[in-house]
């Protein structure tokens, strides 16, 4: 069946012809009178108007009157055959600024320029010249008393039409279109067969940014203070996050009294990043193009700034443990030619609002100096008593007498930071690329009260930004601050309308996780016994004190496998100590990272394997994007590929003579390491010694797989003796199906590892098992000491036969016969089944639990058991964290609009009328209350969305700034909201759209 969009395409192919005579039939006059002027009946109509929808012929005299107050509009002249393209001014139209009909017109420029919507007209123009417009103001104010802005100051000779320049604002905006692309445009539909025009590209640049910074600086209320614009302090024309906590706007007065379980309530979340795409050529200077508005919203101020970065020329480069790329630009060889090579951001972790002078140019890479500053400037607008988590990808360095570098800084920036507030983490993604230290001391999964932050958000601005990269690339200093503060308000703006949205989103899979994860955690919990009490009483002393407690997801046991990282580790140190006797190498990656590349390659490929049959077989809820894992993972491929060609040429070789892999996906892409080789192939085509590191390596993996293996097939064992003892009822049950299933999924990921190893060991061995030293896996091998399987079937039968034999108990007795007769079949019954299931009275212990390096499996397993514990304790806790801030954030997004509503009324009723001229206080206060009421309106909707979650749309009232909520009162109560109201669609459809709001030329933000 064809929707109806296709119908429509479908149903055109018969309707061609119509629909292209009546374009035809536009070219000429049509149903169009060409003898008399249907307006004055006397005169010949000659004259037609492309704007206006009648499509009538009228006289040169009806068409002047028709247009006396539409002067932009396209005309056409007919001159019996067709029609060509004329101007009202040609006719003699003559627009009259000031009041109508002055008797002291001051003619304009005779080439006076206007640049409209969709085209540039040449006009004639009259100012008026009256005295009390001589009073009121220049030229320049009559043009923008009429919405035209003036392209200079003095005796104007172009301006642009407002709704062109809200027009090209909303472009730039949200498709990211340039300046030059849109003047071309407007240069096309103006004649596109490129006829002469005048050029004004020059002074649209100049109007443009002008028009933007007039625009920031109204919706910062700026036109209404006292001050004036000069008045303007660093970082006030910013949009502020309403949901992030502000004492004194969003907070209760007694929020610092709050309850220990409670306090991560209120918690600032902040996150840094640098993008080197945003760079600047060397191009103009500060003093030839300053910002219009230096410090006054996203960017710092720029000359404290500059000053700063002229003390710390010499700061030493970030050393790091991560292999991220942005820490390759540190001592980065793409700065010549640049001025700047990028910027430092900071923004809120959860909500990913651009920080007050939180954006800074970076000139080196991501330098100490660069990074300190903006946290600084930032810093200087968060409450000094608000507990903050910084998020950053490289924090466990940078981190590092970070306090103490603060207290150096100039006074300006300079603060004294207590440290004991203060907690780092790494985002979520970025954190995989860290060692494992890191992974355990710097996660946010592990830190209390982080909910389910993960750090990344920052990354999407980055994201949205460079669409602009291209254009800002080439601009002065001043002219990029400036398109840029305004891009970083409109994404502001963007999250700041649509904030109700994300968190009813947010909320609604917050509520089913943390159902989920508690049911589940509570379920380990209880097969746990007395141990849970112990391990709980770790995890609390280390949230307490994390730097001086045991970390509980940390390893313990010697044993448990980091015996792969002791071989590379050991294999480095030779390949230095080679490198330090003058030994050349082959490449700058080394033989070692080499082979180890193509391991985690032939992981990421199991990796995929697995998760695209759990995600066909329905076995996981997760949804995993496929085709990115894909691309990914063909990238390394491609530049291991590279690798092969210096290390093992012959591997290349191979693979084209077995066809190569143009129809291969790339988990199923043959690799072609030394041991996938024959032994032939291997002498002839591979540098020496690959072999003896690949040997090494993969016994390594030997023993690390078959120690994880281990781990979880215990950890198996448990879920089952819990499902077969406690589980009951459909919900318990599926619970626990969902937690065996994840676990199943790493026991199958670790055999495959195994087996893939002990392949790759007999090949190498010329397919003599003997000198492996490790037994072949097989399916049946992976068990636990006593198979959970078998024994939940046994106990199932059980059941089963004591419920039958119960009925049939109670039947004999109402019939008043012997029961005895029922232990004869229960014998029976017993040597069944022992006949029934004979390999349970001979089973034997799979050999992975007796033979290779079970020595302290013990302590190893009750190691696995506890992190597995305190992970899914932390899973639980995170959600219900994740619940009670989202509550929290709403409360505060509904105080913090209620906030800004009343600070407009505020600067309404501060209009000092009297001692102003009556327009400019009539249109001060009028647009000050419609800031309020658009922001009573931004709540309203706010309001819809979070109670849609479970109650349908309903309306509540706004909530006042109560006090700091007991731990029982932490979360609202499902469904404890008002609903039915009457009003509920008249508040939802008195929001209007998100571009009204921010652009719209009537209604700002």
């Amino acid at each position: 069946m064809l929707h109806l969009r296709d119908k429509s395409l479908y149903d055109l192919r018969r309707l061609r012809d119509e629909y292209l005579r009546e374009f035809l039939r536009l070219d000429g006059c049509g149903d169009a009178s060409e003898d008399l002027c249907p307006r004055c009946d006397v005169r010949v109509p000659l004259l037609r108007c492309r704007d206006c929808h009648d499509g009538l012929l009228y006289c040169k005299e009806c068409c002047l009157e028709i247009h006396s107050n539409h002067p932009l509009h396209i005309i056409d002249a007919w001159d019996g055959k067709l029609f060509t393209r004329t101007s009202l001014k040609s006719l003699g139209l003559r627009i009259q600024f000031g009041h109508a009909g002055c008797g002291r017109p001051i003619a304009g420029h005779e080439n006076f320029v206007v640049v409209d919507l969709g085209h540039i007209h040449e006009v004639a123009v009259d100012f008026c010249g009256c005295e009390r417009e001589v009073q009121s103001g220049h030229h320049r104010i009559q043009l923008l008393r009429s919405r035209w802005f003036p392209a200079t100051h003095e005796a104007p000779r172009t301006a642009f039409t407002f709704r062109l320049l809200d027009n090209f604002h909303v472009q730039t905006l949200k498709a990211k279109t340039t300046m030059y692309d849109y003047y071309t445009a407007l240069e096309k539909l103006t004649d596109g067969t490129g006829g002469p025009l005048p050029y004004r590209y020059r002074e649209f640049l100049r109007v443009t940014r002008m028009h933007r910074h007039l625009l920031m600086l109204k919706r910062g209320g700026r036109g209404h203070a006292l001050s004036g614009v000069n008045g303007t302090q660093p970082g006030e024309l910013a949009i502020r996050c309403p949901a992030c906590p502000r004492p004194g706007i969003n907070l209760p007065e007694d929020w610092e009294n709050a309850p220990p379980e409670l306090r991560y309530l209120y918690i600032y979340f902040l996150a840094l990043d640098a993008c080197f795409r945003l760079k600047r050529r060397l191009v103009s200077s500060a003093l030839r193009d300053p910002a219009l508005g230096a410090g006054w919203s996203y960017f710092v101020e720029p000359e404290p700034y500059r000053q700063y970065l002229l003390t710390v020329t010499n700061q030493t480069e970030m050393s790091t443990c991560s292999g991220l790329a942005a820490l390759d630009y540190a001592n980065t060889k793409f700065s010549r030619g640049y001025s700047v090579t990028g910027v430092g951001m900071g923004v809120c972790a959860r909500h990913e609002f651009v920080q007050p002078t939180g954006v800074a140019d970076l000139q080196k890479g991501e330098r100490y100096a660069n990074m300190d500053w903006i946290v600084a400037c930032i810093l200087r607008w968060i409450h000094a008593r608000l507990r903050k988590v910084i998020s950053y990808d490289i924090v466990c360095q940078w981190y590092k007498h970070l306090v103490e570098r603060l207290k150096e800084l100039p006074p300006l920036v300079r603060l004294t930071v207590v440290l004991h507030i203060l907690a780092f983490v790494i985002p979520k993604m970025h954190i995989h690329a860290h060692t494992l230290k890191c992974q355990l001391c710097f996660s946010l999964n592990y830190l209390a009260g982080a909910g389910q932050t993960d750090g990344e958000g920052i990354e999407r601005p980055w994201a949205n930004i460079g669409g602009v990269a291209s254009s800002t690339r080439e601009m002065g200093p001043g002219s990029r601050a400036d398109v840029l503060d305004d891009h970083w308000a409109f994404w502001n703006w963007c999250k700041l309308v649509t904030l109700g949205e994300l968190l009813r989103k947010r909320l609604e899979k917050a509520r089913r996780e943390r159902d989920n994860q508690t049911e589940a955690f509570e379920a380990f919990t209880a097969e746990q016994g007395e141990r849970s009490a112990e391990w709980e009483k770790v995890v609390l002393a280390y949230e307490a004190d994390p730097a001086n407690a045991k970390n509980p997801y940390e390893v313990t046991t010697s044993a448990l496998v980091l015996k792969e990282a002791d071989v590379r580790l050991r294999l480095a140190e030779e390949e230095a100590a080679d490198a330090a006797r003058g030994i050349p190498s082959l490449h700058d990656v080394s033989p070692s990272s080499f082979l180890h590349t193509g391991l985690e390659l032939e992981d990421q490929q199991r990796r995929l394997r697995i998760q695209i049959e759990l995600k066909k077989a329905g076995t996981t809820t997760q949804q995993i994007d496929i085709i990115a894992l894909r691309r990914t993972l063909s990238r390394g491929i491609v530049r291991f590929r590279k690798l092969q060609a210096t290390y093992s040429p012959g591997a290349l070789q191979a693979l084209a003579r077995r066809g190569g892999e143009a129809d291969e996906l790339p988990e199923t892409t043959p690799l072609m390491l030394p041991s996938a080789l024959t032994v032939e192939e291997r002498e002839i085509g591979c540098v020496a010694g690959i072999q003896q590191i690949e040997q090494l390596l993969r016994d390594a993996q030997c023993s690390e797989a078959l120690m994880r293996l281990r781990n979880q097939l215990h950890i198996k064992s448990r879920y089952f003796d819990y499902k077969a003892l406690h589980a009951r009822h459909q919900g318990a049950n599926t619970r626990t199906r969902t937690l065996v299933a994840r676990n199943e999924s790493k026991i199958r990921l670790h055999s495959e590892k195994y087996q893939a190893a002990w392949e790759a060991l007999r090949l190498l061995a010329g397919g003599d098992t003997s000198k492996i030293g490790w037994r072949r896996l097989r399916r049946e091998d992976v068990r636990t000491m006593e198979d959970p399987e078998e024994l939940t079937k046994r106990q199932a039968l059980r059941a089963r036969q004591d419920a039958t034999r119960q009925a049939r108990i109670l039947r004999l007795q109402q019939e008043g016969e012997d029961v005895r007769m029922l232990e004869e079949e229960d014998a029976q019954g017993e040597e069944a089944e022992v006949v029934a299931n004979p390999a349970e009275n001979k089973r034997e212990v799979s050999w992975i639990w007796t033979e290779a390096g079970t020595t302290g499996s013990d302590a190893e397993l009750e190691d696995a058991l506890r992190i597995e514990w305190t992970k899914a304790r932390a899973r639980s806790r995170r959600w219900t964290e994740e619940v009670q801030l989202l509550n929290e954030e709403h409360r505060r997004a509904l105080v913090s609009f209620e906030h800004e509503a009343v600070k407009w009324e505020g600067r309404a009723k501060e209009v000092p009328v009297g001692s102003v001229e009556v327009g400019f206080a009539q249109g001060a206060i009028a647009y000050a209350l419609k800031q309020a009421a658009m922001y009573r309106k931004l709540a309203a909707r706010l309001e819809v969305s979070m109670t849609e979650i479970h109650v349908g749309r309903g309306r509540k009232r706004v909530p006042a700034m109560r006090s700091v909520p007991s731990a029982a009162e932490g979360e609202e109560e499902e469904g404890d909201s008002d609903s039915g109201d009457d009003d509920d669609d008249e508040a939802a459809g008195a929001v209007a759209s998100d571009e009204e709001f921010f652009m719209g030329g009537e209604v700002e933000e």
